[in-house]
């Protein structure tokens, strides 16, 4: 059921982190705040294909 996503920095596009997420629950795009290496801060990380 849980599907392997990447996550990518809305401001610099970089791909950083991948996570599992459940599709029949949230078939949205997921968006979380995270540690950007690359921006050096904290920044809105969303879903990419």
């Amino acid at each position: 059921m849980r599907q392997l996503v990447i996550l990518a920095c809305s401001e610099c596009k970089n791909r950083n982190y991948t996570t599992t997420k459940n599709k029949q629950k949230t078939p949205d795009r997921l968006e979380m705040n995270k540690y950007c290496r690359f921006c050096k801060k904290h920044t809105a990380h969303k879903e990419t294909k």
